[in-house]
């Protein structure tokens, strides 16, 4: 009978898959964010949170088991005394995997493993760039664009704070999902960690005159701002078409052309699929009472001002 067989073998033997696991795990604490294969992730993910659960129960048979498991023992004070503080309220899950981008070569899938609330925590560094990308949005809706460059946005912590008090399915200025992992990434979090996250959606949405003396924009200033700004030109250029012609209002608005193989306005069936000869609409031809079956290929109907859609 299969008994004890669970987990994953990684096609090594015990030690030396042991081993490996063993040394992801002393590298995850050294580091807190390594990049490895997704499946070797999740088996160090498991074991890396019965170690840190060890770490805080503080006691001395905890202390001799994390001894005999981890290879580095310079990493027994980090255990008991850093992370066990950090981890102290957190009932669990002290992990974190996000897959990333394939290997090249083998095209083997990859993850990035790290513990949770790390000073380079990834999931809090996307959330303040979530943060910062929909007020500078949101703000967008109310104010010009250059309004907006010149002003900026300053009031990233009241923005925060406010939306901390929302549920998820409140509306406010930031997404639902977006809100939803504030929350995550700030409940286990002490006060400082509310003026850091409002210091990071800053620093993508407001002017950096200290670090940036030319003057230039940031990232994301300019994906943000180069669209409203490419509207409001082509807006700007369609309205003294129009006025210079002296058209009517609706054609002030910019056209967008079809793209390739869409059906025209008015037209039921793209160019893809008359190309294909839906035009024909072929069909079999139906059976008999005596279950006769038809053969040959199937024959099209003739052309009739139903079939054409004619009117």
């Amino acid at each position: 009978m299969k008994h004890g067989v669970a987990f994953r073998k990684f096609s090594r033997t015990s030690s030396h898959r042991n081993l490996m696991l063993r040394n992801l795990v002393s590298s995850l604490f050294e580091h807190e964010q390594i990049r490895t294969t997704l499946p070797k992730a999740k088996d160090t993910a498991r074991l890396a949170e019965k170690i840190i659960t060890l770490g805080k129960r503080g006691k001395e048979t905890s202390y001799r088991r994390a001894q005999g498991f981890l290879l580095k023992p310079e990493l027994l004070p980090k255990l008991f005394s850093t992370f066990a503080q950090r981890y102290k309220e957190r009932p669990g899950g002290y992990t974190r995997v996000i897959q990333i981008d394939n290997r090249k070569g083998d095209n083997a899938p990859m993850a990035l493993l790290e513990l949770v609330d790390n000073p380079k925590d990834f999931k809090f560094e996307m959330t303040a760039r979530a943060v910062g990308r929909e007020l500078l949005t949101d703000k967008l809706r109310w104010n010009t664009p250059r309004g907006v460059l010149n002003s900026s946005v300053t009031d990233a912590h009241v923005s925060v704070s406010d939306e901390l008090q929302l549920k998820v399915s409140d509306k406010g200025q930031l997404r639902s999902v977006t809100r939803r992992n504030l929350h995550k990434v700030l409940r286990y979090r002490g006060r400082e960690a509310l003026a850091d996250i409002s210091e990071k959606a800053n620093t993508y949405i407001v002017r950096l005159p200290d670090n940036k003396e030319d003057g230039t924009l940031n990232l994301l200033q300019e994906m943000l701002l180069a669209r409203p700004l490419l509207q409001h030109r082509a807006q700007v250029a369609e309205s003294s078409r129009a006025e210079n012609a002296k058209a009517p209002y609706s054609a002030a608005f910019p056209k967008t052309s079809l793209h390739a193989g869409s059906a025209a306005p008015g037209e039921i069936r793209s160019a893809g699929q008359l190309a294909k000869g839906a035009l024909t609409r072929t069909g079999w031809l139906p059976r008999s009472r005596s279950r006769s079956v038809n053969k040959g290929p199937p024959q099209p109907s003739p052309y009739t001002v139903q079939n054409l859609r004619l009117s």
